[in-house]
């Protein structure tokens, strides 16, 4: 249990510092080039993915490439929300954010990660009533419903982010400022409130970490019965096909997952670890997401061939 600081309530935080990730300074450029390129490569992955599935139309009727194209678009505002912030970290430029900035920046963080949370999990039910249901999918998940579901995802990622903004900084701040860490997030930010946080940090546990540890249950539940409905297939292209679809997945969802459980399960923990954890699934996660579904999805590969070569014969016939 956190309890009330004896810090004077007269006193009102009007901004935060950053502390940022801990580095040696000697290494600031190397990481701030490092971060540049990630965000930079992170943009335009994940910008061609969602510009495959709009301009394909066998992709952009299909729920499952649905889901990736608006995977795509969350990862592109997750990452802008998260990256170049980190990125001036490692320059000269103060290390403050308003007040108001960082409630913004707490508030999107876990909208859109939630939603992505969620996203996830509706993408392994799609993969789902593919394998197992193959016969029945087209009219257990057709167009409408998934869109329904994605409205519902994000639906869900806004009043989560609501939630936790509006219980985070109802709380006083009356100093020090210094947040330890390379994003407003609740765990860092909490430690500087004056008032007791018990609250905070339960509901933190029960609708973060119990809801993200139940929807990674969810997903590992529908590839168990993925992969048994896989060895039933006869044909070995047939098994490798399915694998190579949803191992995909998979490997996203675990880099993803782990390091989200591993922090907001232990919501008071101050383990220097946290940081390096966390850019896992705040950076290198959005990264990965267009690498692990262009190289390992034969379809995705096949639509940007198909367009590539629309291209370059529309450009011969000029």
């Amino acid at each position: 249990m956190r309890k009330t600081k004896n810090t004077s309530l007269d006193t009102v935080v009007t901004d935060f510092i950053l502390l940022g990730l801990s580095h040696p300074p000697n290494l600031r450029t190397l990481l701030f080039l490092v971060f540049f390129c990630i965000y930079f490569l992170t943009q335009l992955g994940n910008l061609l993915i969602l510009l495959t599935v709009w301009a394909d139309p066998k992709l952009h009727a299909r729920p499952m490439y649905i889901l990736l194209g608006v995977l795509s678009f969350l990862d592109m505002w997750l990452s802008s929300v998260i990256v170049p912030r980190l990125i001036l970290d490692f320059t000269p430029a103060s290390k403050a954010i308003p007040f108001a900035g960082c409630v913004a920046q707490l508030y999107f963080f876990h909208f859109l990660g939630s939603t992505q949370c969620f996203l996830y999990t509706l993408m392994a039910y799609d993969r789902y009533l593919a394998i197992c249901h193959p016969l029945r999918y087209s009219v257990l998940m057709n167009g409408r419903l998934c869109t329904m579901l994605v409205a519902g995802a994000w639906v869900a990622g806004s009043i989560h982010g609501s939630i936790q903004a509006t219980l985070t900084f109802r709380l006083p701040y009356c100093g020090p400022n210094q947040v330890d860490y390379f994003i407003c997030d609740i765990p860092a930010v909490l430690r500087l409130a004056c008032a007791d946080t018990t609250v905070n940090e339960l509901v933190t546990f029960v609708d973060i970490g119990v809801v993200a540890a139940s929807c990674f249950m969810l997903i590992l539940l529908s590839y168990a019965n993925i992969a048994r409905a896989i060895l039933k297939i006869h044909t070995a292209d047939g098994r490798r096909r399915a694998f190579s679809t949803c191992g995909s997945h998979l490997t996203v969802v675990t880099v993803y997952y782990v390091p989200c459980i591993f922090i907001y399960l232990r919501a008071g923990s101050k383990s220097p670890l946290d940081g390096a954890v966390a850019v896992f699934y705040t950076v290198v996660t959005p990264l990965l997401n267009p690498l692990i579904y262009t190289l390992r999805n034969q379809e995705v590969k096949s639509a940007l061939k198909r367009i590539t070569a629309g291209r370059g014969a529309a450009s011969a016939n000029k």
